[in-house]
């Protein structure tokens, strides 16, 4: 539940990014035309992209770890959350405007003004250089999702953090034989050699061999 629900934020955030939350307008002298361009939330807040990804790692992360590192990962899952939800609301005209002028490119520019002729919707560079461009930021159901995505991300932390202890984790069944118990003696041993505290082996079969594999232990 706590990786479906941190995933489901880390994906509306993602989403909601993805869409246009500002406009900059620019209307030079004429007879050059208007330029209209929109702008995405993920180049208002490029560093979005980024916590998300950092994000979803956290929560492999989460399936990997056990006990105190499980509970440090979910607080820094709750950590990212955070700061998508004050990323949010990161907003400035100054960074739309920038965010306008490194989307144009030249091949745009060339487009816009064969194809678009003088219709002030198609055109798509910002003459910034020649005129001040005007931003109008339509973002706030955007930025509302943003938040809901985030609070998940930050309750899927908090889940992790509360319940680390009682959910499961990765069985350690074919961990290396250093990290086995003390006292635990494999129970088949190739070749019928003698264990250290324990009797002689007979040479194994191909059964007793699946028999090992099954308990965890490996029989080369």
């Amino acid at each position: 539940m706590a990786v479906l629900l941190g995933a489901a934020g880390a994906g509306l955030v993602f989403l909601a990014t993805r869409q246009g939350w500002a406009q900059v307008r620019t209307t030079p002298p004429r007879p050059l035309p208007a330029s209209v361009v929109s702008v995405t939330g993920a180049a208002l807040v490029p560093y979005a992209d980024a916590l998300v990804v950092a994000g979803l790692a956290t929560l492999a992360a989460v399936l990997a770890s056990r006990r105190l590192l499980r509970r440090l990962t979910g607080a820094l899952l709750a950590v990212i959350g955070a700061g998508l939800a004050v990323s949010a609301f990161t907003l400035s005209a100054a960074t739309a405007i920038s965010a306008a002028t490194a989307t144009a490119s030249p091949e745009t520019a060339a487009a816009g003004s064969v194809m678009a002729g003088s219709d002030p919707a198609a055109a798509a560079v910002p003459d910034v250089a020649d005129a001040a461009p005007h931003v109008t930021f339509a973002a706030a159901g955007w930025q509302a999702l943003v938040v809901a995505g985030a609070i998940a991300m930050i309750c899927a932390g908090a889940l992790v953090i509360w319940r680390a202890g009682q959910m499961a984790v990765m069985s350690g069944r074919y961990d290396a034989p250093a990290s086995r118990p003390p006292g635990v003696i494999p129970a088949t041993v190739p070749g019928g050699a003698a264990v250290p505290g324990g009797a002689a082996q007979p040479p194994p079969d191909s059964a007793s061999m699946w028999e090992a594999l099954s308990r965890g232990d490996d029989p080369t």
